[in-house]
């Protein structure tokens, strides 16, 4: 990503063999061979999956936006559907979902790919679903000083789909709401209707 600082997981670069002996040992620890073919090259993989998943820890998100646009545009902007995963940090089990976006600007807009990006940085570590939503809110906030931001999240967790209450297919909707779709009701309204399936 240009203009964006690559940290490139140094903290998982430089601790790579640390982390695929304590999987091998997660591995004893539950009664595994480490030895058998099918789990020789397993704490190898789980580093490399833990670098991809856990990508977000490498990047500054206000930085994601980077370059920004003076436009006078200030309508509603909405980006839906952007799909995401994330792990939860109660029980490092994946979670996954769709984020929408709309924005009011105030004379300032965004590339729309850096949304996709912004979501990318802030999803990709341990999270709970509702700093994720309060997250990207703040962050939009700070960055294009809109004159609004409203962000809603759908998730489904694993952690209550396969263990616990094991209850597949539900999902949790969270939401944001800064600036004026705070004070606006009809304005939340539109939001709402423009990102129904």
């Amino acid at each position: 990503m240009a203009g964006v600082k690559d940290y490139r997981n140094d903290h998982v670069d430089r601790n790579r063999e640390r982390i695929e002996e304590h999987v091998r040992e997660i591995l004893r620890l539950i009664g595994e061979d480490v030895e058998r073919e099918g789990l020789l090259e397993t704490p190898a993989r789980v580093t490399r999956m833990y670098e991809e998943i856990f990508a977000g820890y490498s990047i500054d998100p206000r930085e994601v936006l980077g370059v920004t646009f003076d436009e006078k545009h200030e309508e509603l902007v909405i980006i839906k559907d952007i799909v995401y995963y994330s792990q939860c940090e109660h029980h490092m089990a994946p979670f996954f979902g769709k984020i929408h976006v709309g924005y009011l600007p105030s004379g300032k807009i965004a590339g729309l790919s850096k949304f996709a990006r912004l979501v990318e940085a802030v999803t990709r570590r341990l999270q709970v679903q509702e700093r994720i939503t309060s997250d990207i809110a703040n962050i939009l906030v700070e960055v294009l000083k809109p004159h609004g931001v409203m962000v809603i999240v759908e998730g489904e967790h694993l952690c209550m789909c396969s263990r616990g209450v094991k209850k597949p297919g539900s999902k949790t909707v969270t939401s944001a709401v800064r600036g004026q779709f705070a004070t606006d009701s009809a304005l939340r309204s539109e939001f709402l209707s423009l990102v129904k399936d």
